[in-house]
């Protein structure tokens, strides 16, 4: 029974892991460049992400892999510490720490994300992305792939202003053909029903075919070797062996190595984290990951990754929203991945770098259209300010700054609207304006926190002399103790001196672990009847 559910699993999640595979190949070689470290170290951790933590890992849809989040504090490492085997032991560190981070529970910090910062990420991580590829699709590959940054040094995108000058035409034909596979495949009912067949691989393959066209006709059209996958070719087992780095364990005797190790495992913790819950969100299913268990799987993946020389990896966002628009139903597909990789690199590398990177730009510009498509702005619209600015400043903070920066200034913005809805929403009156209001009914919800105070407050200050209030505490559980003083005060004193007429409904003396007391009286020692 349990060979034929694998055989099914395997069967159907081929496709979208056969399609996070071709969106992982060059972000692996990409991040390992942007990093300053080996190619093949990129590779390794794409391997092990997909492998090992797609195992250990109760996730459905998140992938694992090295991740551009990560690349500014890998390469400022690296350059310290002058040596990328010295920079592994960082790499273990930060994994040991994974490990323990898992087993206190730190995950379930993860439960404070609010939705709308989660849906603005992953709306920012798609404008991104599309605009990242934009330069890939039209052939001029200055930048790395997976380098996220869109601001380098102030207000530049990048290279976009020499983008002009050097479009390369055979790349815009690649890119557009691919685009209308890409885009029928997903339209047309025939071709959708081929579910063993992605578009991606059509795609690719036509990418392949076109280009190899191009070249055999002598055609101005044809795409040079630097607008490729670029791989590397071991001619021989030493070769091979040459290729991969060993950890230094004269690292661990370096403080700097420990501090880069500890920047790692929280960096990279905070990153999985906000992938998990922007991956179930993906999840059609909408099935719950245990986020202590990932941080184990993240830990483990991360030691074996770097005592083979790979990069430290997280659960990154762009393999996983590929995952989840490719059909993924099972952590099978995040396995079949980094089979791929590891089978691929080693046997085929010189097929895998025919692929031209505009064929791939055009996978990820429409994941990336996908995350961030116009419906997704018009559903928090809708929803009014209290949702929509938080999601939309979120968007704008991660395209202008990085993912942490971005989602720390989205949950910021949150907060405080979640502080002010709060505030507000301590109690109800029965009448809109105070000023005017002969009989007031002062309804208080469920909970009343400290933060509730200034708004309760302003309102009895504004309560007029000879009116006639009633405090209806009846259906509620906790009150906080300088609000019930608060209110203390104003029934037993100023409502004794202003003459103020009022009735208090359901207080108690004391209100204990959110617990109501039976037994107790109301706090009121000066009322007068209405």
């Amino acid at each position: 029974m349990k060979k034929t559910s694998l055989i099914g699993g395997i069967k159907e999640n081929f496709p979208s892991g056969l399609v996070v595979f071709l969106v992982a190949l060059p972000l692996c070689l990409g991040i390992a460049l942007a990093s300053g470290a080996p190619p093949l170290s990129g590779i390794i951790a794409g391997v092990i992400g997909g492998i090992v933590v797609g195992s250990l890992s109760n996730s459905n849809i998140s992938v694992s892999g090295p991740a551009a989040g990560l690349t500014a504090i890998v390469l400022t490492a690296i350059t310290d510490l002058g040596a990328f085997d010295i920079f592994l032991c960082a790499g273990i560190i930060a994994g040991a720490l994974q490990l323990i981070l898992g087993f206190i529970k730190a995950g379930s910090i993860s439960n404070y994300f609010p939705n709308n910062v989660i849906e603005g990420m992953l709306a920012a991580i798609g404008i991104i992305i599309i605009l990242k590829q934009i330069p890939h699709a039209l052939g001029f590959d200055k930048d790395y792939e997976g380098h996220e940054s869109i601001f380098d040094n102030g207000l530049n995108f990048g290279y976009f202003t020499e983008l002009s000058g050097a479009i390369h035409p055979g790349a815009v034909v690649v890119t557009l053909v691919s685009v209308a596979i890409l885009i029928a495949w997903d339209r047309i009912y025939v071709l959708r029903r081929m579910k063993m067949l992605p578009g991606a691989l059509v795609a690719v393959a036509a990418g392949i075919a076109l280009n190899q066209i191009f070249r055999m006709t002598g055609s101005s059209l044809a795409i040079q070797p630097q607008h490729l996958v670029s791989l590397p070719v071991p001619k021989s087992l030493d070769d091979f062996k040459n290729l991969i780095t060993l950890p230094n364990i004269n690292g661990f005797t370096n403080p700097k190595v420990w501090i880069a190790g500890a920047t790692i495992a929280i960096v990279a913790s905070i990153e999985t984290l906000l992938c998990i819950e922007a991956s179930d969100r993906l999840d059609q299913q909408r099935r719950i990951t245990d986020t202590n268990l990932e941080l184990k799987a993240q830990g483990i993946g991360n030691l074996i990754s770097s005592f083979i020389g790979g990069l430290p990896m997280t659960s990154v966002v762009v393999r996983s929203s590929a995952n989840a628009n490719a059909g993924a139903t099972s952590k099978m597909s995040a396995i079949i991945h980094g089979v791929l990789l590891l089978i691929c690199v080693l046997s085929i590398p010189v097929i895998l770098n025919l692929i031209p990177l505009a064929t791939l730009a055009a996978v990820l510009i429409l994941v990336g259209y996908k995350l961030a498509k116009p419906a997704t702005f018009r559903h928090f619209w809708h929803l009014g300010k209290f949702q929509f600015i938080p999601f939309v400043a979120t968007v704008a903070a991660v395209v202008a700054t990085d993912l942490l920066k971005g989602v720390g200034i989205g949950l910021a913005i949150s907060v405080f609207y979640i502080l002010q809805g709060n505030m507000k929403r301590a109690y109800y009156l029965s009448r809109e304006k105070l000023s005017t209001a002969g009989g007031i009914v002062i309804k208080l919800a469920e909970e009343v926190s400290f933060l509730n105070k200034a708004a309760i407050k302003k309102t009895l200050k504004n309560i007029k002399p000879n009116s006639t209030v009633t405090i209806d505490a009846r259906g509620t559980s906790y009150i906080a103790t300088d609000v019930l003083e608060m209110i203390q005060d104003f029934a037993n004193i100023r409502a004794k001196e202003e003459d103020i007429n009022v009735e208090l409904l359901g207080f108690k003396t004391s209100y204990r672990d959110y617990e109501t007391d039976e037994d107790s009286h109301i706090i009121v020692t000066h009322t007068k009847a209405m």
